[in-house]
């Protein structure tokens, strides 16, 4: 399994755009400079983040340079706990206060810039006044309802209610800010953002260093949180020795800015805004087949039992032949092995698997070579082989892997239909697809019908391994979470199959079928209550799932599926259990004995005071 977050190691010959960011930034010289990092979801921008973080860390100071500190910020960890424009003025100066006492110099800057933010913060300005009162617009938060009542004096509207208003108001501002100034210090707003800004490039220049601020993960957030976080951006901006590096997706950021100008027609408004903000937008390149192919064989490096120092060896290789794509030069399976010799047969195995896979990753709609969706793939694709393999299915992981890709990307109908024709099988085997894929392989035209007749299905019949003569039970059986797969020794009625069907995509409609359950043969509801356990033991919490209610009202048409849902519940772990699906069940027949064995074991209080409550209201079947 590979976890789905950023790193510093390059897998993507990322390095290249990394070390341009940094040489803009270094080249700089202490002038403001903000950069804009740009590209879509799961694409490898944090990961770019973090190789120009190294990139300027690691590069030799020269005399009379200045060093880097770096300011990590992500907006999106702050969305709903706290106002992300206030929390980034916090991180900016709470970092420089811990340089300055680590450097033993401009510690007293340091700390009035900190005591500024919390001014800043107390007066709740950075509720939205901050900006708005720096630009002679009128405030909101706390000091633009103190500022609303002011207006109201103003316009002759005076009370005893506005009087009393006014005074809360007040106290609540003195309060707030309490402690934090010293009460003769004549202060307000404006004069605050000037003297913050002041305030922080002193310090900077008494610190001798250069503030890098990484801002991650924007185009998560919502539109509310892009924009505040924007403004705080714009209150360090186009100060000396500052820079800002800012990963996001430039139509991500446009809307916010669109929706924030809500009701202004013009878009040059929301470009000069954003062009403001950025001043060097880099994009993020897309990967072709050769990187997609390079990165899949790293991530299953990454992932063997080789040592660390071999792994490094063979993703630097690979970075630096990636370097030389555009002479011709290929990174395959050859390519990789000739760098470390030998590798274990499992590993040039899936090696095999990339080069395979490769073209679609890259040219599919839904993955289009995305970093992030490759990575998921995968992970799915090795869950399943883990099933396989503790399930003793023998199953071929290229044969799994094509399924994979398929049940991913192609048309939903058509993978149903070769589910079909695999469970009508004796065998297992799809020969429906043997001409196709011949024709295929061959290179030959030909008029696929619907739902196969689409780019991507012909694409992948192209594939190795063909499959119209392997036996796909096995694979289909590991893969079920999807949709049922019904044996030969399991075949069901035209009727029974659409029920089956629609308990396991709606089961919380199931009770609307209670009446065509009831005309069902026994022999019949047997089958179908297996395929609904089967999907019942994916379920990690034991409350009142959805597959739930269509067991109960299996198990309420044919009584005794009753007593195999019970044994069932008795099985599952006792962590699983939650109260609420006591008063769930709490009625059916069987009900005492699922009770019995809960309250023996050790499931959790609550559970076992559901239970007692459940007997003493007499629900309970005795």
């Amino acid at each position: 399994m590979w976890p789905d977050n950023e790193t510093e190691r390059d897998f993507l010959n990322f390095s290249g755009v990394a070390d341009t960011v940094a040489e803009i930034i270094v080249q700089a010289r202490g002038r403001p400079i903000s950069i804009g990092v740009s590209g879509a979801w799961g694409i490898g921008k944090s990961s770019l983040i973090k190789l120009t973080q190294a990139s300027l860390a690691a590069r030799p100071r020269k005399e009379g340079e200045r060093e880097f500190v770096f300011v990590e910020f992500n907006a999106w960890l702050y969305q709903g706990y706290d106002d992300a424009r206030a929390a980034l003025m916090d991180v900016i100066a709470t970092k420089l206060e811990k340089e300055a006492e680590a450097r033993e110099k401009a510690i007293d800057k340091a700390k009035a810039l900190v005591k500024r933010v919390n001014w800043l913060r107390a007066a709740k300005l950075v509720a939205g006044s901050t900006v708005a009162m720096s630009l002679g617009l009128p405030p909101t938060g706390l000091i633009g309802e103190v500022w609303g009542l002011g207006q109201r004096f103003l316009s002759g509207g005076v009370d005893g209610t506005l009087i009393e208003e006014a005074k809360g108001k007040a106290g609540e501002v003195a309060a707030t800010a309490s402690g934090l100034l010293n009460p003769k210090e004549e202060t307000s707003p404006p004069k605050e953002i000037q003297a913050l800004r002041d305030n922080f490039e002193e310090t900077l220049e008494d610190l001798g260093v250069t503030l890098v601020v990484l801002i991650d993960d924007l185009d998560r957030c919502l539109p509310e949180t892009t924009i505040s976080t924007l403004e705080a951006i714009r209150l360090f901006l186009f100060l000396k020795n500052t820079a800002f590096v800012i990963a996001a997706d430039n139509d991500m950021i446009k809307h916010a800015v669109r929706r924030h100008f809500e009701g202004v027609p013009d878009d040059l408004l929301v470009t000069n805004y954003f062009d403001k903000l950025i001043q060097v937008p880099i994009r993020v390149p897309p990967l072709g087949t050769q990187e997609v192919r390079a990165y899949m064989m790293l991530l299953f490096v990454e992932n063997s039992d080789l040592a660390d120092d071999v792994k490094e060896k063979i993703r630097s290789g690979v970075v630096a032949q990636l370097r030389q794509t555009w002479a011709g030069k290929r990174v395959d399976r050859a390519f990789v092995q000739s760098l470390h010799d030998p590798l274990p047969a499992e590993l040039i195995g899936r090696f095999d698997t990339a080069d395979r896979l490769a073209p679609l990753m890259t040219t599919a709609s839904g993955i289009l070579g995305n970093p992030r969706l490759i990575k998921r793939f995968l992970n799915a694709l090795a869950i399943r082989m883990t099933i396989s393999n503790a399930q003793g299915v023998g199953v071929d992981e290229a044969v799994l892997a094509k399924l994979l890709l398929f049940e991913r990307l192609g048309n939903a109908k058509a993978f149903a239909e070769l589910m079909a024709q695999v469970s009508a099988s004796d065998t297992g085997k799809p020969v429906f697809l043997a001409e196709w894929e011949e024709k295929a392989i061959a290179g030959q035209e030909q008029a696929l019908p619907a739902p196969f007749d689409e780019p991507f299905f012909a694409e992948w019949l192209t594939l190795p391994p063909t499959l119209a003569d392997t036996d796909l039970r096995g694979a289909l059986y590991v893969s079920r979470e999807h949709a049922p797969l019904i044996t030969p020794e399991d075949r069901l009625s035209s009727e029974a199959a659409k029920l089956l069907t629609a308990l396991l995509q709606h089961p919380e409609m199931a009770s609307s079928l209670k009446d065509r359950l009831l005309r069902v043969p026994r022999t019949e509801t047997t089958v179908i209550m297996d395929r609904l356990l089967d999907r019942a033991r994916q379920e990690q919490e034991w409350g009142v799932p959805a597959v739930l209610e269509a067991c109960l009202v299996v198990a309420d048409a044919d009584p005794p599926q009753g007593a195999r849902l019970a044994a069932f519940l008795g099985e599952r772990p006792a962590a699983q259990i939650q109260a609420n699906i006591v008063p769930k069940i709490g009625d059916q027949p069987w009900s005492k004995g699922v009770f019995d064995i809960w309250d023996r074991g050790q499931v959790s209080r609550p559970v076992k005071a559901a239970i007692k409550r459940q007997r003493e209201n007499g629900n309970v079947t005795i």
